[in-house]
């Protein structure tokens, strides 16, 4: 494994995208394998065990390609799955999403902060010791919002649609009324709605209110642990491969409206 070998990102569907755009700016030489578990999606009602599985199964897939690094590009995943990871590939680079507490408790200025993000993720043991430690240094209250049926939207291609703008007023509406100030995206999906976000912030609130996404840090993570390595790939022209276990015209479609990319993509049989 070296320089030359490709990087892995995989997400439960196409909001890993919203991280690959980060990496792809950040690391335009490099090869990119982006698969996307549409198939399966979304991960944020399912049992535990079932998305270390899938995670498992997925990164053991990407891995049939000599990835020299891999990018759970997923909230709910990370929280599941990427000690399991990390456990059964213990020399390998792998970098998670989590929601960024971190910068939102620098953020605030009410010491109040909202979290969108999936049942999955805010019911995760890993969330929520983030979250007390974060809270016992800081003294900022986090209100935990889940957002259920908004991944789904998004996976759909709803972006702008009545019924995915119902949902983000219904989410984004009550944590700014108790207070918040800043809002945290813990879900990879939730960036492609920040528009509607924006919108229903303007009209309950004048308050600035500041919107953190973990994109860029996790893409900047990536660029330290593949230099700490010498595996960055410093020369030719990177380029870019999808998977999905769901629909490739679904996947295609997505990388052209999102990201303004038309990388090859192949289908895979959901057993990955």
């Amino acid at each position: 494994m070296g320089a030359e070998a490709p990087i892995g990102i995989f997400d439960s569907g196409i909001g890993g995208l919203s991280v690959l755009k980060y990496i792809h700016a950040c690391l335009p030489n490099e090869q990119l394998l982006y698969f996307a578990d549409s198939g399966f999606a979304p991960y944020g009602g399912r049992p535990e065990e079932e998305i270390v599985a899938r995670s498992l199964a997925i990164a053991e897939f990407l891995m049939q390609y000599g990835t020299k690094a891999l990018v759970v590009a997923c909230n709910t995943a990370t929280a599941a799955a990427i000690r399991a990871i990390r456990e059964r590939y213990p020399t390998l680079p792998v970098v998670g999403v989590e929601p960024g507490l971190k910068p939102a408790a620098a953020l605030t200025k009410t010491g109040t902060v909202g979290v969108m993000a999936t049942k999955g993720t805010l019911a995760s043991t890993k969330f929520n010791l983030l979250r007390e430690q974060i809270t016992a240094a800081s003294n900022v209250v986090f209100i935990p919002q889940p957002c259920i049926g908004l991944a789904d939207q998004v996976e759909k291609g709803e972006l702008h649609s009545a019924t995915t703008a119902t949902l983000v007023r219904g989410y984004v509406a009550p944590l700014i009324e108790q207070g918040a100030d800043t809002l945290v995206l813990g879900c990879t999906h939730y960036p492609f709605v920040q528009p509607l976000i924006e919108e229903v912030i303007a009209h309950v609130t004048s308050r600035p209110i500041t919107i953190v996404d973990t994109g860029e840090p996790v893409a900047r993570q990536l660029v330290r642990l593949l230099t700490e390595k010498k595996l960055l790939r410093l020369e030719g022209s990177g380029t870019m491969s999808g998977f999905t276990t769901g629909s490739q015209s679904a996947l295609q479609t997505a990388f052209a409206k999102l990201l303004g990319l038309h990388p090859p993509v192949m289908q895979i049989a959901t057993s990955a």
